[in-house]
């Protein structure tokens, strides 16, 4: 095996609840299975800092990580099935990027 990284994207819009978290959960979990190193990174397509702070009919839902004290009422499909914790690195929202810029 390689140690070249390899990235896999999905996307799928705002919409919430079509299973986007479930199938990546699912093939990285068989990932992992195979030996592979597993990292998870999320960016919510929002122009602002905290995606928190939306209405939750219009984002879904909040988040918990080590370091933001942010609620979320399920933990992510990714975080149950690879059985990692998150960090506040680990996520982010287009504001983010572009205020890196």
């Amino acid at each position: 095996m390689t140690n070249d990284t390899k990235f896999i994207f999905v996307t799928g819009g705002v919409m919430s609840g079509i299973g986007k978290g479930v199938a990546i959960a699912s093939l990285g979990k068989i990932l992992q299975f195979r030996g592979f190193k597993i990292s998870v990174v999320k960016i919510d397509p929002y122009l602002n800092i905290d995606p928190g702070t939306l209405n939750p009919i219009e984002h879904g839902e909040c988040f918990i990580t080590e370091e933001v004290w942010d609620f979320k009422p399920v933990p992510d499909s990714d975080e149950r099935i690879y059985k990692i914790s998150e960090i506040d690195q680990d996520f982010g929202t287009y504001d983010h990027t572009y205020r890196m810029n």
